[in-house]
C-alpha cells in the first residue's frame, strides 16, 4: 500500500472534497480520485461518499482514519530523521487567535532564518480545544492560556508571558474609576467559561462588579472591534497586537494580581525536540521583547 495514497485520503477527509485535496496535494483531481479508488480496491470497501462538489468519509473510512494519519505521520518522520539537526519537516502547532496575530508573525521570520527547512502547520482554536488536541496526539505543540488544573505527566508546560488586565472603552476613564464606569456602561464580557475569561471573572467578583452584560465572547479581537463600534466597554488581558483603534486602553489597578498567562505545551517526550525547543525559545524571546525591548 502506497503511503501517498493514504496521504491523499487524509487530505480529502480534511478538506471535504477531491478538488480541494488535489490543490493541497498539488495533483490533479483525477490523480487523487485514482488514488482513492486504488485504496478502495485494496481494502475491499468504499471509503468516500461522493457528491457533486463534496466527498464525505464512510464509516469504514472513519474507523481506519486514525491509523492512516499515524502512518502518514510516521513516514514523514522517517525522512526527517535523516536530518541530524532535527529542524526539518512539518511541525503541527496549535495557537489561540491572539498568539497567531501577535507573536507568531514575529517568530515566523526568525524561524525561517534559523530553520529554513522547518514548516509550521498552524491550527487555530480555543485553549480548551487545543489542549484536547494535544492529549489526542494531533498536535506537536500548542500555545494557549495556562490550564487551570495540573497537567498530566505526558505534557510539559513553559510559561511564555503574562498579560495584565486592561479596560477598553471609548470614554476617557481614570484607572481608579474603572469599576464605577463599568457599572453604568453596556459591557462586553470575556466569556467566564473560557480559561482566560475566568481571570476577568475573578477580578469582577473581587471588585463587586456586576455590569449590564450585552454578550459573552471568547474572541478578544472581536471584543476590541465591538468596543470600537461603541457597543460597550470590556475588561481583557493586554495581548501582543492590541492597539487602541477607536477606543482607549486603561490600565487596571492592581493588574499584577490579575494576569492571563500564556503557556507553551509540548509532550514530555516529543518527536521533534530540537524544533520544539527552537520554537519555544523564539516565542519567549518575542514575548519578552514586546514588554522589555
Amino acid at each position: 500500500m502506497d503511503i501517498r495514497f493514504l496521504q491523499s485520503l487524509v487530505a480529502v477527509v480534511e478538506t471535504g472534497s477531491i478538488v480541494a485535496a488535489a490543490r493541497r496535494e498539488r495533483l490533479t483531481p483525477a490523480a487523487v480520485s485514482q488514488r482513492i479508488q486504488a485504496l478502495e480496491r485494496t481494502l475491499g470497501c468504499p471509503l468516500l461518499v461522493r457528491g457533486a462538489h463534496t466527498a464525505r468519509p464512510t464509516e469504514a473510512c472513519l474507523s481506519l482514519l486514525p491509523r492512516a494519519r499515524a502512518l502518514v505521520r510516521d513516514a514523514s518522520l522517517l525522512v526527517d530523521d535523516l536530518d541530524a539537526s532535527g529542524l526539518s519537516g512539518d511541525l503541527r502547532v496549535g495557537a489561540i487567535s491572539t498568539v497567531l496575530t501577535g507573536l507568531v508573525p514575529v517568530v515566523l521570520g526568525r524561524l525561517a532564518e534559523r530553520a529554513p527547512s522547518l514548516k509550521l502547520r498552524l491550527t487555530p482554536g480555543t485553549s480548551e480545544h487545543l489542549y484536547d488536541q494535544m492529549l489526542a496526539g494531533q498536535l506537536d505543540t500548542a500555545i494557549l492560556v495556562e490550564p487551570p488544573f495540573a497537567l498530566p505527566k505526558s505534557l510539559n508546560s513553559v510559561r511564555i508571558s503574562r498579560e495584565p488586565l486592561v479596560y477598553l472603552t471609548q470614554d476617557r476613564v481614570a484607572p481608579a474609576d474603572i469599576v464605577d464606569h463599568a457599572r453604568n456602561t453596556p459591557f462586553i464580557r470575556y466569556d467566564p467559561l473560557s480559561w482566560g475569561g475566568r481571570i476577568v471573572a475573578g477580578y469582577m467578583d473581587k471588585a463587586g462588579l456586576h455590569p449590564d452584560v450585552r454578550c459573552d465572547m471568547d474572541a478578544l479581537e472581536t471584543i476590541a472591534i465591538l468596543v470600537s463600534k461603541g457597543i460597550g466597554s470590556s475588561l481583557v488581558p493586554q495581548w501582543p497586537g492590541l492597539i487602541a483603534n477607536g477606543f482607549n486602553i486603561v490600565p487596571v489597578p492592581d493588574a499584577q494580581a490579575h494576569q492571563r498567562s500564556l503557556s507553551f505545551l509540548a509532550p514530555s517526550v516529543p518527536q521533534k525536540p530540537n524544533a520544539i525547543r527552537l520554537l519555544r525559545d523564539l516565542l519567549v524571546e518575542a514575548a519578552n521583547c514586546r514588554t522589555g525591548c
